[in-house]
């Protein structure tokens, strides 16, 4: 759930119904089917509408150009919840983050069955595994970072994080350098966490510009983030939105690079020798970690939709960009070479929001 200036009105309103609300989640239940797929494939995690439930999984074979929609559904013979929000992929086994529905579900790669789930979570975003038997997952409206045994499917402790509130919390994606993991904080927050994960405490906090939205580690460790600069009237602030490079190992900010007041980047990606980031700013932007300032041209121009996330395929340099069209229709998945050639298209659920690749 990307929360756009609208999105964070609406679901500021929600909040409390939301809550008194998530003890009755119930799942729509029908018929299984079943798969059984091998090799290299990307799940496209579907959104669908908040607090409607219609959140689904995709599954494409980047090989022979197929897609399957709705897998999560047809082989478990029960909807995915409402909103998911995030994928990824640890020892053959899938662990899909499904945020209104306050679940984590773990599915298996080659039949999409479902073997496993978390509950008693907040609000969650991501999660990112520190071994086999501890996991961390990071929520919204919630000032704490999860610990969890994904082993046994339960929570086992929390991480608390300094200067926030539960109605202002937000952690979200997580990358590690060595022993320690770095969180950006995102909705009414401008801050990076860093987190020891022998003792799970944050050890340091480093302050960038309101809202970083996303977070990568490159080949030469260097942490690089987006801030959306908040939005006109936003009681945090308003201000122009920057592309930050930090070093990993001084938790010190290297490279500030400022967008003009009013963009909205975000979704940033990286390839997978980890030397190109990638972003969204109505068109999709490409620049090496090298690089001493932004690019004048994008990578791919703005196709006067709405393109709403992005991943890069770590074997090929593949760029797919998931595009909402209106939040209400299926969404549309474009794939294009690592030169800007536009390979294949296809349909795919509701807001597509999210990739990983298998």
């Amino acid at each position: 759930m990307k929360i756009t200036i609208l999105h964070k009105i609406a679901l500021t309103l929600c909040i409390a119904i939301t809550l008194l609300c998530s003890s009755c989640m119930k799942w729509e239940y029908g018929q299984s089917e079943e798969f059984n797929t091998s090799g290299e494939g990307l799940f496209i995690t579907n959104e669908g509408n908040f607090q409607y439930g219609n959140a689904s999984l995709s599954y494409y074979n980047p090989a022979t150009k197929e897609i399957q929609n709705e897998v999560f559904y047809r082989a478990n013979a029960m909807k995915l919840g409402d909103v998911a929000q995030s994928m990824v992929v640890r020892n053959n086994v899938g662990w899909i983050v499904v945020n209104n529905s306050h679940v984590v579900f773990a599915i298996d790669l080659s039949t999409f069955k479902e073997i496993g789930r978390i509950t008693n979570l907040t609000s969650p975003r991501y999660i990112h595994f520190i071994s086999d038997e501890k996991a961390y997952i990071t929520q919204i409206w919630d000032n704490r970072i999860f610990v969890v045994n994904p082993k046994r499917f339960e929570v086992t402790g929390y991480i608390e994080c300094p200067n926030m509130t539960m109605e202002s919390g937000s952690t979200e994606q997580m990358v590690q350098y060595g022993k320690y993991l770095y969180v950006n904080c995102w909705s009414y927050q401008n801050r990076i966490l860093k987190i020891d994960t022998e003792t799970d405490k944050v050890v340091a906090e480093l302050e960038v510009g309101i809202q970083p939205t996303s977070l990568v580690l490159d080949c030469n460790n260097k942490l690089w983030t987006i801030t959306d600069g908040g939005y006109e009237g936003s009681p945090y602030g308003y201000e122009a939105p920057s592309l930050y490079c930090i070093d990993a190992e001084s938790f010190t900010i290297e490279k500030q690079f400022q967008f003009r007041r009013g963009d909205a980047p975000s979704e940033i990606q990286i390839n997978g020798s980890r030397d190109k980031i990638y972003w969204l700013n109505d068109d999709v932007w490409q620049m090496s970690v090298f690089d001493e300032s932004l690019p004048v041209k994008p990578f791919l121009r703005y196709a006067e939709t709405l393109y709403y996330g992005l991943t890069v395929n770590p074997h090929n340099g593949d760029v797919y960009i998931a595009d909402a069209i209106d939040y209400q229709q299926q969404g549309k998945v474009y794939r294009y070479s690592a030169t800007g050639e536009l390979l294949d298209e296809f349909y795919v659920g509701i807001i597509p929001g999210a990739f990983c690749w298998r």
